[in-house]
């Protein structure tokens, strides 16, 4: 066979050769530890958490040894494509604070010196390298049609057989280059397949960053290199890309393990050392008590647009898939509180080999210790933020007035103790109606064990004694007086030592105003919450609530 000429049959309008894309793609001048991370998503639909956990971890390693972290689309797939894929996997990183060096660093902007970053502008480069395998004979055409492949497949499944195009199955691989010339001539649509080299009997063996020491048996399969169109698989386009672009690292879903014979066969063939290669196990939830794989169709918190929805903090959602990557996140962030969490150094060792189990209430409680770590008036800003999108009515009513808004959030915002009672945005709206006239009920809820009769009575002495100006011990002072004169325990500890001696106690007391003021048994510091509000409004709900109570 007359190798070059078939290559030239095959590809006639190729006039580069590999080199010339390697003098177009310098080798990176690296430092001796740092790495060159990529995440390459299709545009296929919403980017999924288990997809924002990865590029996440390969952002993590590459940033953190200097190197950088390149966003490849592969868009190979033309037909499960969708318009603004692209755009959603953008908003998906940067929206949580993904940093991309190169390749698709922004909407509609590409960076970089080893682009084009979508596999679909790089069809030139691919099939130059595949016409340099034809050439060395290492590749062929296949005119196989659907028919032929199913009728193999059928042979393989009767007989137990390793599906694929192999051996006696690859009828094409033989074929003369006179029979190959009279098929074009003819107009039959062919694939490039990759004339493999491997062996039943041999095995290949990896080291994992994640998974340590993998053996595998070689590839016998002869895949698809480029497909009918022209242009590449995804096993052929990564080993071209991660090549040219100088990928240190591939960190990728372990789905991909079972492929990663094909990946290193096809750098062997091609004289290219491959990268080293980490495996991520899925992220997984719990059942019918037991675990799965979070789901697309099932689970709405698969999708990362879920958590913008919701108004989850971004850095809490970031610090919790680092909490799943490494366990040790956890004692990092309780050893430096206010550290930002791209200075934990992520170890791909200690990551699970199993998947870590997702968890919303584990969430909720890590983004409701990032949220008590806000200033109020952070918290005003992201939160304002999050309703202008989602959330209209909210938003009217925390833009009325900024310092009344700011200062509600100031509510129990203190270092040591700090209230922990929004863990999203989308819960400011139950955790403050009771601030604003709009979305306060006016319901008076009556507290556990206390007679109307004593909390109407407490109400009405209460509007005399009111003094709006008193500070929160002066106020409580006024709670422990109003408390004896109506005959309840000055202290709680007097109610617990004779309970039957009193109605109830100043807790009780204070309770009773809460209700009717707040519409709650619990709520922030009422008497902050009184000062905010005003006389004039805390006067009319509590004669609301006398007037409730008849």
């Amino acid at each position: 066979m007359d190798y070059n000429k078939l290559s030239e049959l095959l590809f006639p309008h190729i006039t580069k050769t590999p080199a010339d894309y390697e003098a177009i793609y310098p080798k990176r001048n690296l430092a001796e530890d740092e790495k060159v991370t990529r995440f390459a998503p299709s545009p296929t639909g919403f980017l999924h958490i288990g997809g924002l956990f990865a590029a996440l971890i390969s952002e993590r390693i590459a940033h953190q040894s200097g190197g950088k972290f390149i966003l490849r689309i592969e868009d190979t797939d033309k037909k499960r494509e969708v318009d603004d894929g692209v755009t959603k996997i953008l908003e998906g990183l940067l929206g949580f604070g993904v940093k991309i060096d190169e390749g698709f660093v922004d909407f509609d902007k590409q960076d970089g010196s080893y682009g084009p970053y979508m596999q679909s502008q790089r069809a030139e480069i691919y099939q130059t390298f595949a016409k340099a395998l034809v050439k060395e004979g290492k590749a062929y055409p296949c005119f196989c049609s659907e028919e032929d492949l199913s009728a193999t497949r059928e042979i393989q499944e009767k007989e137990k057989l390793l599906p694929g195009y192999w051996g006696k199955f690859a009828k094409c691989r033989e074929l003369s280059l006179e029979e190959i010339e009279a098929k074009i001539n003819a107009g039959e649509k062919f694939v490039l397949r990759l004339k493999s080299c491997g062996s039943e009997e041999r095995k290949v063996s990896f080291k994992d960053g994640i998974k340590g020491k993998i053996e595998m048996p070689e590839n016998i399969v002869d895949v698809v290199v480029l497909k009918s169109d022209g242009i590449p698989t995804y096993h052929f386009a990564h080993v071209v890309d991660d090549y040219l672009m100088g990928t240190t690292n591939v960190i990728r879903g372990d789905e991909w393990i079972s492929s990663i014979p094909i990946h290193l066969q096809m750098f062997y063939m091609m004289g290219i050392k491959p990268p080293k290669y980490a495996h991520i196990a899925p992220i997984m939830k719990e059942d019918e008590g037991g675990k799965r794989k979070i789901s697309k169709r099932k689970d709405p918190e698969a999708a990362v647009t879920y958590y913008d929805e919701e108004g989850y903090p971004t850095d809490g959602v970031i610090e919790y898939l680092l909490n799943l990557a490494n366990y040790t996140f956890e004692d990092f962030r309780k050893a430096n509180k206010t550290a930002h969490w791209s200075e934990f150094k992520l170890e791909m060792n200690k990551m699970s080999t199993s998947g870590g189990l997702f968890d919303l209430v584990k969430l909720n409680d890590v983004c409701k210790n990032k949220v008590a770590s806000y200033t109020a008036e952070k918290v005003y800003q992201l939160a304002i933020g999050w309703a202008e999108k989602y959330d209209k009515e909210l938003y009217a009513l925390l833009t009325r007035d900024k310092d009344f808004s700011v200062a509600m959030f100031n509510f129990d915002r203190n270092p040591d103790k700090p209230r922990k009672d929004i863990g999203k945005w989308s819960e400011v709206r139950d955790a403050f109606s009771f601030m604003f006239d709009e979305t306060f009920d006016g319901k008076y809820a009556e507290v556990e064990n206390i007679s109307k009769e004593d909390a109407k009575k407490i109400l009405e002495l209460y509007k005399d004694m009111y003094d709006e100006k008193a500070e929160n011990n002066e106020w409580f002072e006024t709670m422990k007086d109003l408390a004896e004169k109506v005959g309840f325990a000055r202290e709680v500890k007097e109610y617990k030592k004779n309970p039957e001696s009193y109605p109830g106690h100043v807790g009780d007391v204070s309770n009773i105003i809460r209700v009717a003021v707040t519409g709650r048994t619990k709520s922030p510091d009422l008497c902050s919450i009184m000062k905010l509000l005003g006389r004039e409004k805390v006067l009319d709900r509590i004669d609301r609530a006398i007037n409730a109570l008849g």
